[in-house]
């Protein structure tokens, strides 16, 4: 691996792209200097002139996953130093950053994890097919062929890969298609919040300053439109720009010369790639840092200035918007009627309908969950049940799998017909903006109703359960409707004007660009660095453009499309002291109620501090098997992976029933499922045995048993006990109790067998001696009578001798005081039943 890198890699190229990567640097640096200063004059003179917007209804908590983990578990990774599957625990933190420890015991330790995965930028992938498709595009001028392997074999036929379009690739597969869902759900819920992380709106110079730098960094490259890289940190976010240009010159010059097959040279490339971004984000990373550092330490005599010129900036910068809006609007009016305003309603509405299917979507989860609490209020489920139902309705809107239904409605998202026109290159921007924002729709409603029913309780005491829970419900989906709508309606006018003002932008900037300039004489140089023609070209082309977008918006709730509400319509005084409560801490119900933690929330120690965090997302275990694999092992063999072809499992047993009529034992086989593996694992066997003298006497060690019968594959039915063992504390000797069901099966088939055997052994001897008894019977009646003592000898036996109901003749015709002949039983009881010959026959058959 490192021979291919470094051979490809040399000190020479890697030297151009330490100066690519500085150039690129240096060009957003200058640009970046700029827009902090215009910046800086919005958020003063924002924070001077006051607004805002409509106050929401709902509560909203600062930090909801403060002393919290997310989800943890073990899975198998592929490794591509060695090319071999390996078992890893799994944590991932509130930061959602992924941690792969060698074992559980590791982390438990509070061990470093050996490996540390920043989602932003992938994509999690859930089969080897969406992988291919993106794969087979690595390479330029090289088209796979249809049903094209991968470089690797998956272990399981439940694959997980994160993919990224420069980093190299995580492969990760599991046993089960539940455990398949739920690590899928955590994946994409990673990738989720770390591309949406790195930029907080709380930052209000640093955020806006650094978003328009990257726009019209790229825009001057002539690239506009949306950028579906736009994720993570700032340093990948400028690594991810310098690659933009970068990754295909060098795709083209190394790729030709890549040797081996098709799947040797992807594994190459997807090497090579993720070495020049490794090198490239060390490099944006430090420069960004002193960029930032240097902005800052300017920061201070700036704002001082701003606030003392203030009115005179605003008077200088509407005097010039006047003079720029006469060059530009009348072009903009044009090119609005034309190309814009007949698209904007069908735009609206592919962006309203899968919106809105997702927060109602999140409605009806909250509902649901809420149902269930006050069935278990009218059920009598006790302090405890309800302490451990809150703990999990606290973490709702974080949990993956649960949150999973409303995603999914907004993925179904499409822009198909528009991106080519309006230059959007991919709807996941808005996809993913759309499923942040449901997230903390849900936060909020959470939030609130706990709060709310907190107060409640606090106030009224624990009495009437139910109508107090259904009371902040109502109250909270009324407040979460209002909220829903006004966030909505937001979310829509800022997804179109991310579609509209790049596609506007890009048709004026050839005629209006040249002109800019010359507006730069009417501003004071004092000023010149809060002022900036460029940046008052963009507000002039928005001006334009925003009352038709907001005239749609309005329409739309105008006519109730979508349950969306009218701007007319507003609560914000409906609960005045509702947001007083948004002040108090947040309510631990475990410790309010005295409940457990809720099933499956297993606590995880915060590495290096000793706390013990909750976890949102429950383990995943399935029924009556543990965790397995909590060593570094590698992938499972045969006996531990499930096997899910039925015609090889009957290829496997006609092979081992032909084995066993030729006399040789069968080979004992791998369990090939996992309901087989757990009946090797589960502690606790309930099968139906036949009882032995022994079974019976043994009453101290555990056993239990029930009478039945039951028919074997031969159609002899036989008296057997339901019999359940119970594992005690103590060494069990029974070898029974180390076998799985499938093999006491067997074996009390083939015991089965051994019985018959004697049988039929027995019964050719009970032949044998009736025909002797026979022929001496018919030489005595041959012989004269003979006197002993003056008695007489006891009569022949007539022909129509006695038969027993088994056919048999009796062998003598001596037997008890009645004088009746008896049949030979072999050893057996009165009343046991003689097997008849018939019977015999079926059973050798």
């Amino acid at each position: 691996m490192g021979d291919v890198v470094s051979s490809h890699l040399d000190e020479g190229r890697r030297e151009m792209i330490t100066a690519r990567t500085r150039d690129v640097m240096k060009q957003f640096g200058d640009v970046y200097e700029q827009q902090y200063a215009v910046a800086l004059f919005n958020s003063v003179r924002y924070e001077i002139e006051g607004g805002g917007g409509t106050q929401s209804q709902l509560l909203h908590r600062k930090d909801p996953l403060a002393g919290r983990s997310i989800f943890s578990g073990s899975l198998f990774q592929y490794l591509e130093e060695n090319r071999k599957w390996r078992n890893r625990f799994v944590s991932v933190p509130n930061s959602y950053n992924i941690d792969l420890y060698e074992s559980k015991t590791a982390h438990e330790r509070g061990l470093h994890p050996k490996v540390t995965i920043n989602c932003a930028g992938y994509k999690a992938l859930g089969s080897m097919e969406e992988y291919m498709e993106l794969i087979n595009n690595s390479l330029p001028g090289i088209k796979a062929k249809v049903g094209n392997h991968p470089f690797i074999k998956c272990a399981t036929q439940f694959p997980l890969i994160l993919w990224h379009p420069y980093a190299r690739h995580h492969y990760f597969c599991v046993m089960t298609e539940k455990e398949h869902k739920k690590w899928h759900a955590v994946l994409q819920d990673c990738v989720r919040h770390s591309n949406n992380a790195g930029l907080s709106e709380d930052c209000t110079v640093q955020t806006p300053a650094f978003t328009d730098s990257v726009r019209l960094h790229r825009q001057a490259k002539g690239h506009y439109g949306t950028w579906d890289m736009m994720c993570g940190e700032p340093p990948q976010i400028l690594a991810n720009l310098v690659m933009e240009t970068l990754h295909p010159e060098l795709r083209n010059v190394i790729g030709p010369r890549l040797k081996g097959k098709l799947q040797q040279r992807q594994r190459n490339w997807m090497l090579i790639s993720d070495a020049v971004y490794k090198q490239v984000l060390s490099q944006t990373t430090g420069q960004y840092e002193a960029l930032v550092e240097a902005c800052e330490a300017q920061k201070a005599p700036l704002d001082a200035r701003l606030r003392t010129d203030m009115d005179q900036i605003i008077t200088s910068k509407e005097h010039v918007n006047s003079k720029i809006r006469a060059l530009v609007l009348p072009k903009a009016e044009q090119l609005l009627r034309t190309s814009v305003q007949p698209y904007i309603s069908s735009i609206l509405e592919a962006l309203m309908e899968p919106t809105s299917r997702g927060f109602s979507e999140v409605r009806d989860v909250f509902f649901r969950e809420l149902v269930e609490i006050s069935k278990n209020s009218i059920n009598g489920g006790g302090k405890e049940k309800l302490g451990e139902q809150m703990e999990r309705l606290s973490m709702l809107a974080f949990h993956p799998v649960k949150m999973q239904s409303c995603y999914e409605k907004v993925e179904e998202l499409n822009l198909e017909g528009l991106q080519q026109r309006f230059d959007v290159s991919n709807p996941s921007v808005f996809i993913s903006r759309a499923q942040i924002l449901m997230r903390e729709q849900m936060d909020n409603a959470v939030y609130t109703f706990e709060q709310l029913l907190n107060q409640s309780l606090e106030a009224q005491g624990e009495e009437n359960m139910v109508k107090t829970i259904q009371r902040c419900q109502d109250r909270v989906l009324k407040k979460y409707d209002y909220d829903s709508s006004t966030v909505r309606k937001k979310f829509f006018r800022e997804a179109l004007l991310q579609i509209i003002i790049p596609y506007m932008l890009q048709q004026l900037s050839p005629s209006c660009s040249p002109e800019l300039p010359r507006f730069k004489e009417l501003i004071f140089e004092d000023f010149s660095r809060f002022l900036l023609v460029e940046n008052m070209f963009e507000e002039v082309v928005l001006q334009s453009v925003t009352k038709d977008i907001m005239m749609a918006v309005k329409e739309a709730a105008v006519q109730r499309r979508h349950n969306l509400y009218r701007d007319s319509i507003i609560l914000t005084n409906s609960d005045p002291n509702l947001h007083l409560l948004g002040e108090t801490p947040g309510v631990d119900w475990a410790a309010k109620f005295g409940g457990e933690e809720p099933d499956g929330s297993v606590e995880a120690e915060d590495r290096g501090s000793g706390r013990r965090r909750k976890q949102v997302v429950s383990m995943i275990q399935l029924d009556g098997v543990p965790l397995p694999y909590e060593s570094c092992l590698e992938v499972p063999g045969v006996e531990l992976i499930p096997e899910e072809d039925a015609e090889a499992c009957k290829e496997e047993d006609q092979e081992d029933e032909e084995e066993e009529e030729l006399g040789q034992p069968a080979e004992p086989k791998s369990p090939d499922s996992v309901n087989e593996i757990r009946d090797l694992i589960n502690p606790v066997v309930e099968v139906v045995l036949p009882v032995t003298e022994e079974e019976k006497s043994d009453v101290t060690n555990g056993t239990e048993h029930a009478s039945g019968t039951i028919v074997m594959e031969d159609g002899v039915q036989e008296e057997v006990t339901h019999v359940t063992t119970v594992v005690d504390d103590r060494p069990r000797t029974s070898p029974r109790d180390k076998m799985s069901p499938q093999m006491i099966l067997k074996q009390l088939v083939g015991s089965k067998k051994q019985e018959a055997d004697k049988e039929e052994a027995a019964i050719k001897n009970a032949i044998e001696e009736i025909e002797i008894a026979v022929r001496e019977d018919e030489r005595v009646a041959e012989e004269p009578a003979a006197e002993s003592d003056g008695e007489s000898s006891p009569p022949p036996v007539p022909d129509s001798r006695s038969r027993d109901d088994s056919g048999f003749q009796s062998p003598t015709n001596e037997g008890p005081d009645d004088g009746e002949p008896q049949p030979i039983t072999n050893g057996l009881n009165r009343d046991d039943k003689v097997v008849d010959p018939a019977e015999v026959e079926v059973i050798l058959a």
